[in-house]
């Protein structure tokens, strides 16, 4: 593999760079990088898919920018690559679309802010009868969304989370909470108010933990109930 196929650093600004092939002054041999403040004429691509996507065309067909004939057809053919990844992609994306609309309980649990196809008929497919399930803070301690217990001093006292459980499902709800908390910014609901004043007080990430929790526990009475979601007005 060429020398130029190497590990890019990461930037300040989050941008990878694809140092050019020739030495470079100052290395003191060739084949030896500089040092960051000594490469000059570094090409520079963004890490960010969609502006790759955008700005990788315009690079390759730039016959000036010293970029090695190796290197550009390598490159092509990983830009490729990715449109292909991304093809199949949207095209998985779509059947999970499909296999949600025509799942009743998936249509329900969609209902809930940040709750999109590839949670909840991730959520069906492994949970199966949530009724299995006592009541909805089990069912998020068998997500690992329950903060760990302990006492100090005779009190008790809530840890981090505990991790347990399915990695994915609790990731998926985690990413769907951050996208709620946004959400819940426009809407009148008591949970909206809970969330917006749990952020003010805890911070984003720590408000985002504690409703991903609460997710979990309406997502199960959804699924054991096999009800509508109607959240309360704040």
């Amino acid at each position: 593999m060429a020398s130029w196929g190497r590990e890019a650093d990461i930037r300040p600004d989050q941008e990878e760079s694809l140092e050019h092939g020739a030495d470079r002054p100052g290395s003191g041999q060739a084949g030896v990088p500089c040092s960051p403040r000594q490469r000059t004429g570094a090409i520079v691509l963004p890490k960010s898919i969609p502006k790759l996507r955008r700005e990788l065309p315009a690079v390759l067909e730039d016959a000036e920018n010293g970029l090695p004939d190796l290197a550009r057809d390598t490159i092509a053919d990983l830009g490729d690559r990715l449109r292909e990844l991304e093809d199949r992609i949207k095209g998985y994306d779509k059947r999970i679309e499909r296999l949600a609309e025509d799942s009743g309980t998936a249509n329900r649990l969609m209902q809930v802010e940040g709750i999109g196809p590839v949670t909840a008929t991730a959520l069906v497919a492994t949970v199966g009868d949530a009724r299995a399930f006592k009541n909805g803070r089990q069912f998020a301690a068998w997500l690992g969304l329950v903060p760990r217990q302990f006492s100090t001093g005779g009190k008790p006292r809530h840890g981090r989370i505990t991790k347990r459980g399915d990695r994915y499902l609790r990731t998926l709800l985690g990413h769907g909470a951050r996208t709620a908390l946004c959400q819940l910014n426009r809407l009148n609901t008591a949970k909206a108010q809970w969330a917006q004043g749990l952020r003010q007080r805890r911070g984003f990430n720590k408000a985002t933990i504690a409703l991903a929790a609460k997710q979990a526990r309406i997502l199960w009475a959804l699924m054991a109930r096999e009800a509508d979601y109607e959240p309360a007005k704040g």
